[in-house]
């Protein structure tokens, strides 16, 4: 079953201080290797691709819920902590100039993980259109600048990438189980503060038509675009209104109206148009393929045929926690060194057969349900 998730992301400042960083590292790994001993692996990307609980994890490593740095501190402090050879679970990736490493990171894992050349090229695809469809095909007004790629040794993913737009972040998903399309729903979750008016969402169903007409009139020649929005921007603003009423979202913003078809993006379709793609996403993994192009050709399908995309913000939110910022009450250091103690405990004693008090844990989580 698909889990959208939900939470506030307005930012504070602040560093997160090294006794504290030093400490979530510790206390990560040890929640990520129970429930790896517990669940699997897979359960644990299960885990870290929902909105809840990756949120719920970053407060009780010590962030308060609106903390800068809740998202990429969070995968910082877990990418140091997972090691490969040990629970066959790595981080690739993170914050800004990191993120553009990922590719290297993830062919350097062939050597730790048994996995073939072949499925290493998928890994990096995977990587990327993540990266891409929530950049271009999810038009919200957030550039990312943070993007993790977690990956098992059984060739297993999840994404967790952060965009920001005036102090305000949104975090983006993914799930490699259970993935059909990189172009249509593919999030687990996307988590913001506020919902946006106006949010080009070709991954919606609702676009299935656009993304076909899309595709359609790359590959028919894009050089009758030109014709193409000749002939809508002629019609009258009453006319159109008559026809689709929905159409004053559409275009009065004019970050959305469709003259801004600027050489680079002709030269981009063009290039679309010699490659033939045969899907959408196809198309969408061209490289020169961009905002501009996806958004022009959305909006000519509308005009031209009546193939209307969504242009609601798939975004939703709720939560509040505390705790590195002091609110509602500062971290507990005592109690947080002793929770690592017993779960470092438990799990050491689980890899060699003692396995009392992770049961005592379990029994505690049962009786707390």
């Amino acid at each position: 079953m698909k889990r959208v998730g939900v939470a506030e992301l307005p930012l504070h400042g602040g560093r997160c201080p090294p006794w504290l960083f030093s400490r979530m590292k510790r206390l990560g790994g040890a929640i990520a290797e129970i429930i790896v001993h517990e669940y699997g692996r897979r359960e644990f990307l299960r885990r870290l691709s929902d909105p809840f609980f990756f949120q719920a994890l970053s407060c009780v490593l010590g962030y308060d819920w609106h903390s800068s740095g809740t998202t990429t501190v969070t995968m910082g402090a877990l990418k140091e902590a997972l090691k490969p050879e040990e629970l066959g679970i790595a981080v690739c990736g993170g914050k800004g100039r990191i993120s553009k490493q990922t590719p290297n990171e993830i062919e350097k894992l062939a050597d730790a993980f048994p996995i073939l050349s072949k499925k290493i090229e998928s890994l990096k695809y995977a990587s990327r259109m993540a990266a891409k469809v929530d950049n271009t095909c999810l038009q919200d007004g957030y550039q990312l600048y943070h993007h993790a790629f977690v990956l098992s040794e059984d060739g297993d993913w999840v994404v967790v990438q952060q965009g920001m737009h005036e102090r305000l972040a949104r975090r983006y998903h993914w799930l490699s189980e259970g993935i059909r399309s990189f172009v249509e729903e593919p999030h687990t979750g996307i988590a913001g503060d506020r919902r946006e008016e106006v949010v080009l969402d070709m991954t919606a169903r609702e676009s299935e038509e656009t993304r076909k007409t899309s595709l359609d009139l790359v590959r028919d020649d894009p050089r009758r675009l030109g014709g193409y929005v000749r002939e809508a921007e002629q019609r009258s603003l009453d006319d159109y209104l008559a026809r689709s009423p929905q159409v004053l979202t559409l275009m009065m913003p004019t970050q959305h109206t469709i003259s801004d078809l600027t050489e680079r993006t002709m030269a981009a379709l063009r290039k679309a148009y010699e490659l033939q793609p045969s899907s959408y996403e196809e198309l969408v993994a061209i490289r020169g393929i961009g905002p501009k192009a996806v958004r022009a050709l959305a909006l000519v399908s509308d005009l031209i045929y009546g193939k209307s995309p969504s242009w609601r913000d798939p975004a939703k939110y709720s939560f509040a926690h505390g705790g590195k910022d002091g609110v509602p009450y500062p971290v507990d250091e005592r109690t947080y060194q002793k929770t690592i103690e017993i779960l470092e405990s438990a799990t050491q004693g689980a890899k060699v057969g003692q396995k009392e008090r992770l049961n005592a844990i379990r029994r505690l989580h049962e009786f707390l349900g």
